[in-house]
């Protein structure tokens, strides 16, 4: 058993507590979305923003599906190709779609998050780049020191496009590494040298960056204890700001690119648990403070600081300190927050031409949060950004009382309160140390949907 701070790992209770759940980006989770709520419901929500004199800053999210090559534990959304006008097009179509959330917008349009995700958003050229900015400038107002950031492959940026993107304003970056055992590279197809990313990361510091994050996964094909020790060494020399331990899932029946790792080269479960508890030891022996989760923070990143002050917040970006954003999605398969309503577009690049090309919000599927959805969204995010809930401070909000709303849960939870995960108390449900790793466990307790729906194949594991 490891014990840190605040932060206990023990191997059995994991193997016991360890089964497939939802991340909880949203609650209900994207699953759940219906196709009953479609373009004209999300026009309508995004209308209402104004309602009552009171409208939220704004988040824009675009997703960038192109790659220039496939990695294949990659689950993402993504095309992979080398022809560099489908970004050109789909540009276009970008901008149709903004014309068209805008037109029916109501409230102010000022901006104070902006995310780039894909795929691999660097597949656009820096004239490309350079346009897609313009275009959100054109039609919000970006605020200065916003959080303005962009995911990174660093095969393919060099100074000058780190350069391009502070110019435009951006002054957070996501860097895919994943692990840097040359081994283990050429099993996912993903070869990339130590000094690609020293280069971003270096570029990124010079040109004026406020933070980096590093992705990694552990449970890769090739992966050994040894092996990936040398890789957080790599990583603690780099010393970015944020760090992601993604756990890989391997789901081959749903994510074809998956069909080309040989099951044979995955490590065992217990290496691979052993490979996550090295790494929780290595990175909070180099300092970072454990989030939630998969994600660490130097004590002084506002991940950590936003944790302690209560401030913390989920979205489909991960954790994040903006908490009162209405978030907007253009491209394909993103997804839209407006409100007490999700709203996700089409995934196929036909499907959102077609939709873009009669004029009509390319959105396939959406829901609109019950009472009893608002209440449990809650109560996930308060376990998942703080490991802790107040009873009261929910009865207030959403006037119920909790014990007798909640008692088929609060019976469930006895036997993780038997094991030492949490401790329920009149007024305070808290997640203990050694809780933490499996606080996805614990939320899916008060997850309604799943209470009614045992079938959690579709989810990967929690650890």
């Amino acid at each position: 058993m490891t014990t840190h701070n605040k932060l206990i790992f023990d191997p059995d209770l994991i193997r016991r507590f360890d089964i497939n759940g939802p991340r909880y980006t949203s609650y209900p989770t994207a699953d759940r979305f219906i196709e009953a709520f479609d373009a004209r419901a999300l026009a309508d929500w995004l209308g209402k923003r104004a309602v009552g004199g009171v409208s939220r800053p704004l988040s824009l999210y675009f997703h960038i599906p192109f790659c220039n090559t496939i990695c294949y534990y990659c689950a993402c959304n993504k095309i992979v190709t080398k022809d560099h006008g489908q970004s050109a097009q789909y540009l276009d179509y970008i901008d149709r779609e903004i014309r068209l959330q805008v037109a029916a917008l109501g409230g102010a349009r000022q901006v104070t998050q902006l995310h780039l995700g894909g795929g691999t958003p660097t597949f656009l050229s820096h004239d490309e780049l350079r346009r897609l900015i313009a275009s959100a400038r054109e039609h919000f107002e970006l605020v200065p020191n916003g959080e303005y950031s962009i995911e990174l492959d660093p095969r393919k940026v060099d100074f000058d496009t780190v350069e391009l993107l502070s110019d435009l304003g951006f002054n957070r970056m996501s860097v895919g590494v994943q692990d840097f055992t040359e081994d283990v590279q050429i099993a996912v197809n993903r070869e990339q040298s130590f000094e690609e990313t020293k280069l971003v990361m270096d570029s990124a510091r010079a040109t004026g960056f406020h933070s980096i994050s590093m992705d990694l996964i552990y449970g890769l094909p090739k992966q050994s204890l040894a092996s990936f020790g040398r890789s957080l060494d790599k990583v603690v020399e780099l010393s970015p700001d944020r760090i992601s331990l993604y756990s890989y899932a391997h789901l081959p029946g749903l994510f074809k690119p998956q069909r080309r790792i040989l099951e044979a080269d995955l490590p065992t479960p217990d290496t691979k648990l052993g490979i996550l508890q090295l790494a929780i030891d290595r990175l909070t022996d180099a300092g970072y403070v454990y989030i939630g989760m998969d994600h660490f923070a130097k004590p002084d990143d506002e991940l950590t600081v936003a944790q302690q002050q209560g401030r913390l917040h989920r979205n489909f970006q991960g954790y994040s300190t903006q908490a009162e954003c209405d978030m907007l999605g253009f491209g394909v398969s993103s997804i839209a927050k407006i409100g007490p309503v999700y709203a996700q577009n089409y995934k196929t690049l036909d499907e959102y031409y077609d939709a873009l090309e009669r004029d009509v919000l390319p959105v396939l599927r959406g829901i609109e949060l019950t009472a009893d959805d608002l209440l449990r969204r809650s109560i996930i995010q308060a376990l998942m950004c703080h490991f802790a809930l107040s009873i009261e401070s929910i009865q207030i909000a959403h006037l119920i009382d909790f014990k007798e709303y909640f008692a088929d849960e609060l019976s469930d939870l006895r036997e993780m309160e038997g094991a030492g995960l949490v401790k329920v108390e009149d007024d305070w449900i808290t997640v203990l140390p050694a809780g933490r790793l499996l606080v996805r466990a614990i939320a899916m307790v008060f997850d309604r949907y799943l209470r009614a729906d045992r079938e959690r194949r579709r989810y990967s594991r929690v650890i």
